[in-house]
């Protein structure tokens, strides 16, 4: 199975468009350096549990904020809203997005006894898997063998990753809290809300944008728009707002040809001066910088036959 990197793509309600495995196998593994392919706010309808290979990263899921260092990881439940940036250099990680039918159909004892108590389950919408317990550090031991049976691909994978994700879903559906706090719902209604904003903002960050423009988007007032962004990002809209309109440039800058004002310009930034400092304060380098670096990575093609 081919292992992709970190980096995600996403729908303007930013809901990631990428397919996860096939049809007939849906799971997907993903790899690699936090430096070079941090992930942002996003979300899906499959499962993802994440665990750091090394080096310390930071996984933000609907509010809560996580710190992970080597061997610990996470279960994001489905729909939450989740980012993972690193905190130190040399920070790899470790990740599979697996659809739940991969454990068991809805009409299944799979699903009914443990999918869905644990995916309808406000508390679990995402658990720590910090090793602290026996059962938290086997959680991560399951993890690291679907890995590396995707990895090998060895005769009959499929069916060492599936043992291994469903024992995963064991634990997690033996172990997450019975009953849900007021705080998880709470926070779910913000993280509904938000989704609503983000569609907003994704469509119009090119263009000039307040916070009452934002909060109206969603029919919430300003004072709860920041509220809502502030329980489930750890930051404002505005501050929100001007990171998209840096990945975006970026993405511009290494994809294509067009000039560094120009490119200033559709992701929003009138003045090319406030660009290139937002930019270096963002991504390190001005905007030049950037694109000359990513394109003297890419490897040369060898000019004869394949």
């Amino acid at each position: 199975m081919a292992i992709g990197n970190c980096g995600v793509t996403t729908s303007p309600q930013g809901r990631e468009l990428k397919d996860h495995g096939t049809a007939l196998f849906p799971v997907s593994c993903y790899g690699g350096s936090l430096e070079e392919h941090p992930v942002p706010w996003h979300w899906h309808d499959e499962l993802e549990v994440v665990v750091v290979e090394r080096g310390l990263a930071a996984v933000s899921v609907d509010g809560g904020q996580y710190a992970l260092s080597a061997g610990q990881g996470i279960f994001i439940s489905a729909g939450a809203l989740h980012r993972t940036l690193s905190l130190a250099p040399g920070c790899w990680l470790h990740s599979i997005v697996f659809h739940p039918r991969i454990i068991g159909a809805m009409d299944s004892i799979y699903w009914q006894q443990y999918l869905q108590p644990l995916t309808a389950n406000p508390a679990c919408r995402c658990v720590l898997l910090d090793g602290s317990a026996p059962w938290s550090r086997e959680a991560v031991t399951q993890v690291e063998a679907a890995w590396q049976s995707c990895v090998a691909e060895p005769p009959g994978f499929e069916f060492q990753a599936r043992a291994a994700l469903s024992w995963l879903i064991y634990l997690l559906s033996r172990h997450c809290p019975a009953a849900p706090s007021a705080q998880p719902e709470k926070l779910r209604r913000s993280g509904d809300r938000v989704k609503v904003m983000l569609q907003y903002i994704q469509a119009h960050y090119g263009e000039e944008l307040t916070t009452a423009q934002i909060a109206a988007s969603a029919l919430v007032s300003e004072s709860e728009c920041l509220r809502c962004f502030r329980a489930v990002l750890d930051a404002s809209p505005i501050q929100y707002l001007r990171q998209l309109r840096i990945q975006k440039a970026a993405e511009l800058l290494e994809g294509t040809d067009q000039s560094v004002s120009e490119i200033g310009a559709l992701c929003g930034f009138q003045e090319m001066s406030y660009f290139a400092k937002t930019f270096r304060e963002l991504k390190g380098c001005t905007p030049s910088q950037y694109r000359k670096g990513k394109r003297s990575a890419r490897p040369v093609l060898s000019s004869g036959g394949c």
